[in-house]
């Protein structure tokens, strides 16, 4: 019916046109007072032929609009799918699109190479910066076994820990583009991804004295274990970050109706206004202004890669009460 109605509106000029001479007709032999029992059976022909005429019309065009509808996803790839032009008004537009095509092709090609060689500089800047990091680490640890009483040895170790941070961050933010390739589906045991997280941050725990509170899960999820244990990562990372003392909680609850892990912080909190937006890419958000530390890269990254995976991933936070993070990891079989 929608078909119909734009069909009829698309082609009103000719219909009137062609009524409006079978009507003209119709004036000029009633004014001269001639017998129009003929002329009404012709018009009454005509109007048939019209019907049928149009008929058959709308049945080629209706033909033609559900093979673009369905072939949509194919005619963006290809367009040698598109259907005959009837005119040429239409072999120009798609001469036009042709163009266009062609253009959009070069450009994605372009930005493609650019993007790869990007990628490729960058990952062989992150390998590379890895040697003088851990050789530091070592040094670090020689002279703090040497002499305990070394100064500002407990800031050092917490700063080349947040430089390697920084460093994995590069890696996976230049990865996640082309993660769809990388994923693996399997069901493990959301404890050993959690503890993987807490392990790594263990340092980290200790050096600034925060309390870790994690209640034995026991509970099963189909996931990708690499990818979901670096969000895990990113979220202990903020939450210590942001929590000068007091403690950090792992454990799970139901949010939103549904069975959640929650990440919950005694830390500085994010303000109501600024919630709506921590997911975007660059936002920092004012405390992270007032920190001048953060690089609103973090949640952006866990947002996409819950996205891929098919989670979900919520925030509840008030100023200076703390902040709770909920990923939803459940999935349709």
């Amino acid at each position: 019916m929608r078909l119909l109605k734009r069909y009829i509106r698309e082609h009103i000029r000719q219909i009137c046109l062609y009524i409006g001479f079978l009507g003209i007709f119709q004036v000029v032999f009633f004014l001269y007072n001639i017998r129009t029992d003929a002329v009404r059976y012709a018009f009454f022909l005509s109007v048939g032929w019209l019907l049928l005429y149009g008929g058959l019309a709308f049945l080629r065009y209706y033909r033609k609009c559900r093979m673009l509808q369905e072939d949509h996803t194919a005619i963006v790839t290809d367009l040698s799918r598109m259907p005959e032009p009837e005119n040429e008004a239409e072999e120009e537009y798609q001469r036009i699109i042709q163009d266009l095509y062609e253009q959009k092709a070069d450009l994605e090609s372009k930005g493609r190479i650019s993007r790869q060689e990007m990628a490729d500089y960058y990952g062989m800047w992150v390998h590379q910066i890895k040697t003088p990091i851990a050789a530091l680490r070592v040094i670090l640890q020689s002279a703090g076994e040497e002499n305990a009483e070394l100064p500002y040895a407990k800031t050092m170790k917490m700063e080349l820990f947040k430089i390697e941070q920084y460093v994995e961050m590069v890696l996976s933010y230049l990865r996640m583009e082309e993660m769809s390739s990388d994923l693996a589906f399997e069901e493990y045991q959301l404890d050993d991804i959690v503890r993987q997280a807490v392990r790594k941050y263990s340092q980290m725990f200790i050096l600034k004295r925060i309390r870790l509170d994690f209640q034995p899960l026991q509970h099963a999820v189909l996931t990708d274990e690499k990818w979901l244990v670096f969000v895990v990562e990113q979220i202990l990372s903020n939450a210590l970050k942001y929590t000068k003392e007091g403690s950090i909680s792992i454990y799970l609850t139901t949010y939103r109706e549904k069975l959640m892990l929650a990440i919950r912080d005694t830390g500085i909190g994010i303000s109501r206004e600024d919630l709506p937006r921590v997911f975007e890419k660059g936002f920092t958000g004012y405390n992270g202004r007032a920190d001048k530390k953060s690089t609103g890269i973090g949640l952006y990254l866990c947002k996409k890669i819950m996205d891929k995976l098919r989670h979900g991933i919520y925030i509840e936070s008030e100023v200076d009460q703390g902040t709770t993070v909920y990923l939803y990891l459940e999935r349709e079989k």
